[in-house]
């Protein structure tokens, strides 16, 4: 968790593989001190029948070997605790004993990791992010990519690594003009939703409620198959004078956005402060006038952002077509940006 930053040589990239549900996302950056630059990217669909070879396909790009991994889902837990001060070293065993009554699962079944975030707290308190994520599931995801040949360097959570493509890309410029923002990403199969202070991390989940949702209810409404309702979604602008796709896609919408409410008054009755801005990211995001019926819905500023924002893009690097892609490739630059 957090930035760690040391030279990469280019026949040592670091790399971000974000391994979704519909599609496989990879990015190499090379890593100097506090820059870093994109040396190359790539997406390819995933067809779970088939993952080990569209792995295979990915990272043989860039004849990529050690990768750095995430999951997200209900095998994956985050916590924001507040914690008496102590040493990192004191955390370590304070957490022997507390973390069971913050963590869903047992301990011997989770692989667990803690990071002291802000210190300075009320009370002489100071705040702790606990990540834990199920064993067998990292052990599946170990296996996927020892199947493709591949080593992991490190696995994280997707909502870190979106924590950790935003800060370096927006921090400083955040810094004066909002105190506290979210950001959502929208996957195929589960949306990320963070909410910050200060650039701080204060709350975190999975909301599942996603990509999928939206093409599956336009398949049940217009009586099709999940693939063509998925083309009808994607279309959506063409298609959008089509009352039965308009009802569709606000009736899932208004699930999502109500879970994303749900969050924000939960978050702001612990705190003093309410979300001011919300940025989207994901595949999922990008349905026509989704931006807008958000920002509508709950009542700030909706918008996009960039996770190449403040990373240079090296000269073999298409820069209409890494715009194109940019708003799925966030887990995997946050990945990336990992040592």
């Amino acid at each position: 968790m957090g930035f760690d930053f040391k030279f990469i040589t280019k026949e040592k990239l670091s790399v971000g593989l974000d391994i979704g549900t519909q599609s496989i996302k990879m990015v190499s950056l090379r890593l100097d001190r506090e820059k870093a630059e994109l040396y190359d990217f790539a997406l390819e669909p995933n067809q779970p029948q088939s993952l080990s070879q569209a792995l295979k396909r990915i990272t043989q790009l860039q004849e990529a070997k050690r990768v750095n991994v995430s999951l997200s889902g209900l095998s994956t837990v985050t916590r924001y605790v507040a914690f008496p001060k102590m040493s990192a070293e004191e955390l370590k065993q304070a957490l022997k004993f507390e973390a069971q009554k913050h963590i869903p699962f047992t301990l011997n079944e989770v692989n667990m990791d803690a990071q002291i975030i802000k210190e300075g707290l009320a009370d002489n308190k100071m705040l702790v992010l606990i990540a834990a994520v199920k064993k067998d599931a990292v052990e599946r995801r170990l296996k996927d990519l020892e199947a493709a040949a591949l080593k992991a360097n490190l696995v994280d959570i997707d909502s870190i690594a979106l924590l950790n493509a935003f800060n370096f890309n927006y921090a400083a410029e955040l810094a004066s003009k909002h105190k506290v923002t979210a950001l959502l990403n929208v996957g195929s199969q589960a949306s990320n939703l963070n909410i910050m202070e200060s650039g701080v991390p204060r709350f975190s989940r999975d909301i599942h409620i996603a990509g999928h949702n939206f093409s599956q209810k336009i398949a049940d409404v217009m009586g099709m198959d999940f693939n063509a309702g998925e083309k009808l979604k994607i279309n959506a602008e063409k298609e959008s004078a089509d009352d039965k796709i308009k009802a569709a896609v606000e009736a899932v919408f208004t699930n999502l956005a109500g879970e994303i409410r749900n969050s924000f008054d939960y978050y702001e009755s612990q705190s003093t402060s309410s979300v001011e801005k919300i940025f989207l990211s994901g595949g999922g995001s990008k349905l026509y006038g989704f931006k807008d019926m958000l920002a509508n819905f709950l009542g700030i500023t909706a918008d996009y952002w960039d996770p190449f924002k403040a990373i240079t893009l090296s000269a073999k690097t298409d820069s209409a077509k890494v715009q194109e892609s940019s708003s799925e490739l966030a887990v995997a630059v946050g990945l990336a940006l990992r040592r």
